[in-house]
């Protein structure tokens, strides 16, 4: 057996969660400091022992202020770093209904609501820009990255539509 297998599997549960309105969505414009800057989804990670949709539903609450329901799984986003054996998994939905107000100072970055059709003209993660559309096509996705850590790189991706 070499090192890396006897390396203990470890995961990283995530959850996205773009909500609707009609012709718009909510993005959060996350400041340098913050990591991941540019437009992005409300997200994060999921706390032990909520479900990923519940995951989704609190972190959306707790970055904008707004209460969601209505959620629609829209798929699975991963990558894989065989050296570490350590698996990142987001699960992606789009919520079409909410209630409450916007957050006056919310904790992760400024609010926007922007025209679907306009989003992608923001700036944004090149990974989050790819992600972006599939959002609010037809069915789910499942995007597989094979990462390499130490090259910060992804050796292999595979973007499937379900």
């Amino acid at each position: 057996m070499n090192t890396t297998e006897s390396l203990p599997l470890t995961y990283g549960l995530y959850t996205m969660c773009l909500v609707q309105d009609g012709d718009r969505v909510l993005l959060v414009n996350r400041p340098s400091e913050k990591g991941f800057p540019g437009y992005i989804g409300p997200g994060g990670k999921i706390d032990f022992p909520e479900s990923p949709t519940e995951g989704a539903i609190r972190e959306v609450y707790e970055e904008t202020g707004l209460t969601v329901t209505k959620l629609v799984f829209k798929g699975l986003s991963e990558h894989v770093d065989p050296k570490t054996r350590y698996r990142y998994m987001v699960f992606n939905y789009v919520a079409i209904a909410h209630e409450g107000t916007l957050l006056s100072n919310p904790p992760e970055g400024e609010l926007l609501w922007v025209k679907i059709s306009e989003a992608l003209d923001l700036p944004m993660q090149p990974w989050f820009k790819e992600r972006f559309p599939l959002f609010f096509e037809e069915g789910t996705f499942e995007i597989h990255a094979v990462w390499d850590e130490e090259h910060k790189q992804t050796m292999k991706k595979t973007v499937k539509k379900l």
